[in-house]
């Protein structure tokens, strides 16, 4: 049996939600399909700074920025950079500084309570699209859409109805580590990273972590041409990789709680784009997935979003004109964002680190 919708979108991200959050404050209804079983099928990665011009824009036209307000974490726009030797290079507080940070999880929740209960499919994995729209999921069933909208990440199934594009892994691979309980189980770890962001660059090497409400979320990083798999990654060939680093950073290691995670990082082409396919678009990593090192995952999906919603309220009787307003925006936008990604990540990892970083931040300041 197949379906159909007006609008079907893929992927229950930031992205999708924002755009069918929306389009339900102004009365018109989408389908969301997930791959994932529930809202908390999986950790929904960490700390977000949302900015003032995009993902805040979109949180007022989804209704939802006094609830934004109510899930913000005080102190936690705070930032440390340190050298390898734990030297405290950089501390400020930017308390007010117009990117206040929020936990993922609670903003994907406050998404999807504004949602009327059945929008959201869980469990839905997409196996196949044919060029006419019609999807197939695991379970067998069908659907078509007169628009479908890939908000399904960098491995998007979407994107090769518009595109031939797919992400490249860009040298540079993470594990990810936690420490639970810190003030408790891990008081040093603690302290060195602080109430928010904490930055360790040297040699193609670094640590990036965050104070999370209950943990210290840490990413350790390293540039590598071929990336960790889950087998080879344990704490002794990682500690290997920091071996001349401050015992403090090596302490994050020896701590962690649980599996460490391999993270390889992969970007699409900067200036990417597609032409116009009729019925067919892209939000957020699946339109442009870069490095972590602008800031923008998150606040360009939810712009995506928000700026797609607007392109269908404004012309709701011409979908295609719809779509290639949106898109002529969506392209110099990204591509500016991916390219700064770029920029950051080769000063943060560059042989003098951190002074790249460094001389960024006294730029902007």
């Amino acid at each position: 049996m197949s379906t159909h919708h007006a609008i079907a979108i893929i992927g229950a991200g930031l992205g999708g939600l924002t755009l069918a959050r929306i389009l339900h404050v102004n009365g018109i209804e989408a389908a969301v399909y997930e791959l994932d079983e529930s809202p908390s099928a999986r950790t929904q990665g960490g700390m977000l700074d949302i900015h003032e011009d995009s993902g805040q824009q979109a949180l007022r036209a989804a209704g939802l920025y006094d609830d934004f307000l109510r899930i913000i974490l005080p102190g936690a726009e705070s930032m440390k950079i340190y050298d390898q030797h734990a030297v405290l290079r950089l501390s400020h507080d930017h308390e007010g500084g117009g990117r206040p940070e929020v936990h993922r999880r609670d903003l994907r929740d406050l998404l999807l309570g504004g949602l009327p209960d059945g929008v959201v499919r869980w469990g839905s994995r997409v196996v196949e699209i044919s060029d006419d729209r019609e999807v197939r999921l695991a379970d067998g069933s069908t659907f078509t859409a007169d628009l479908l909208v890939g908000a399904d990440g960098a491995w998007s199934k979407v994107r090769p109805l518009v595109s031939d594009a797919t992400p490249s892994y860009l040298g540079l691979s993470f594990a990810e580590l936690n420490l639970l309980d810190p003030e408790a189980r891990h008081p040093d770890s603690a302290e060195l990273i602080g109430g928010g962001m904490m930055m360790a660059l040297g040699d193609g090497r670094g640590f990036l972590a965050h104070r999370e409400p209950d943990r210290l979320h840490v990413y350790a990083a390293v540039r590598m041409d071929a990336e960790w798999s889950a087998g080879e990654i344990t704490k002794e060939t990682l500690l290997a990789e920091f071996k001349d680093w401050d015992d403090r950073f090596l302490r994050l290691v020896h701590e962690a709680d649980g599996e460490l995670i391999p993270r390889a990082i992969h970007a699409l082409p900067i200036g990417h784009r597609w032409n116009r396919i009729p019925g067919v678009t892209l939000l957020g990593d699946a339109a442009h997935v870069m490095s972590p090192f602008a800031g923008e995952g998150a606040n360009l999906a939810m712009q995506d979003g928000a700026e797609l919603a607007a392109a269908l309220i404004a012309q709701p009787d011409d979908t295609e004109a719809a779509l290639a307003t949106y898109e002529a925006a969506l392209f110099p936008r990204a591509e500016a964002s991916a390219a700064e990604s770029e920029q950051n990540l080769e000063i943060s990892f560059a042989p003098d680190a951190p002074a790249g970083i460094l001389n960024f931040f006294a730029s902007m300041a």
